[in-house]
């Protein structure tokens, strides 16, 4: 069973330690805080730390934390970073630790720094030296903007263990598959003028007419072309999530922009996505040359797909006493499975506490967790 004590002071310092990332400079914080303490904490229990920083960032640091060497064994991966906080809207400080009606309330006690402190947990009454095989810990940067810490390390293939375990909030239930995501905006910039001669000028709300109903043709085409019956949706779907354009009724629009959501299925890239959308606006701008730029609005995360049939989904499936399933959010493990291993997501907490205000882990998973990974720990680096 777990030392709650020491488990709640592990998690505390943990959410003490604040690590947002955000596109935005000004909401952007370093995770060097929690690479700290989570290098300190393996380093006394054996494992040899490895921090560096993670290219495309500012200055944050991936940690590779490792009890043996060689291949095989077992990863058990998470990000240090959090969303940001909606101020005003918790009910106490987001980086104290609030234990009330059974909750554990804190930015990140859900998603998911909580996770590193239940790991280190469950290797306290581990035997150590009867490992056969390595057990890594990864610690990334950035999941919640560019998952640029997950695309390095798998770039590095530094490690090639057999399994894997990412641990973000599944309830405990081990997740094979997901959705991918890509959000692009799109302009078109026309010539404004005044509107009692429409010849003199380029309406841009006309044009993104014409761009929506290609847009639309494609949203059919994917729906008619990719399917997967296991997601409750079960084809990708295409959003659109913001439109604007022009500034008064009597004027030309000279400018309307068009953000777009997409979620792939797995087995369509991102790169192939993203070229579809151009081929399917070539011909209006055939029509009206330069008038269209097609841009990501932020990096996007590819689908990602494993086998519920295969051994590392049902030992776990097992052990956890839940079967393999599907979500719709994305996570970092498309660039993790990457190294080779079958990978699975399963972690503490419920999906629907993340990215919340009075975000929360119900003390019921406590145990839960740290008793789950020891068995996983076994089958994986003893067994």
């Amino acid at each position: 069973m777990a030392s709650l004590a020491d488990l709640k002071s592990n998690f505390s310092q943990l959410i003490a330690s604040p690590s947002i990332s955000a596109l935005e400079v000004e909401q952007d914080m370093s995770n060097q805080g929690v690479i700290d303490l989570l290098q300190t904490w393996f380093s006394e229990l054996g494992f040899e730390c490895k921090a560096q920083v993670v290219k495309d960032s500012r200055s944050k640091h991936n940690l590779v934390a490792s009890f043996g060497s060689g291949k095989g064994g077992l990863l058990l991966a998470g990000h240090t970073d959090t969303v940001p906080f909606d101020e005003g809207r918790w009910s106490q400080d987001p980086f104290t630790l609030t234990e009330k009606d059974n909750r554990w309330y804190g930015l990140g006690t859900c998603d998911m720094k909580g996770f590193f402190a239940l790991v280190l947990e469950a290797l306290k009454d581990m035997p150590l030296s009867q490992f056969k095989r390595p057990l890594h810990i990864l610690a990334s940067a950035d999941e919640e903007t560019t998952m640029n810490g997950a695309k390095a390390f798998a770039q590095q293939k530094s490690i090639a263990p057999d399994y894997a375990i990412i641990g973000e909030p599944t309830s405990l239930k081990p997740v094979y598959m997901h959705k991918g995501h890509l959000t692009q905006g799109i302009r078109v910039i026309g010539k404004s003028g005044h509107s009692s001669d429409p010849a003199k000028g380029v309406n841009a709300i006309e044009i993104m007419h014409l761009v929506m109903g290609q847009l639309l043709k494609l949203k059919q085409h994917l729906a008619d072309n990719y399917r997967e019956e296991a997601f409750s949706v079960p084809y990708p779907t295409m959003n659109f999530g913001h439109v604007h354009g022009g500034d008064a009724a009597n004027r030309i629009c000279g400018c309307c922009d068009l953000h777009i959501d997409i979620r792939p299925l797995p087995g369509l890239e991102l790169e192939i996505l993203e070229q579809m959308v151009i081929n399917y606006l070539k011909p209006i701008n055939d029509q009206y040359p330069g008038c269209i730029n097609v841009a990501p609005l932020y990096p996007g995360s590819e689908p990602f797909a494993d086998s519920r049939e295969n051994s590392w989904s049902k030992l776990v499936a097992e052990l956890s006493a839940n079967a393999p399933e599907v979500v719709n959010y994305a996570t970092e493990a498309p660039y993790i499975s990457k190294l080779g291993c079958q990978t699975l997501v399963l972690g503490p907490g419920s999906i629907e506490q993340a990215h919340q205000p009075d975000e929360y882990l119900d003390t019921q998973y406590l145990n839960k967790t740290v008793e789950l990974l020891k068995q996983l720990i076994y089958h994986a680096c003893i067994k």
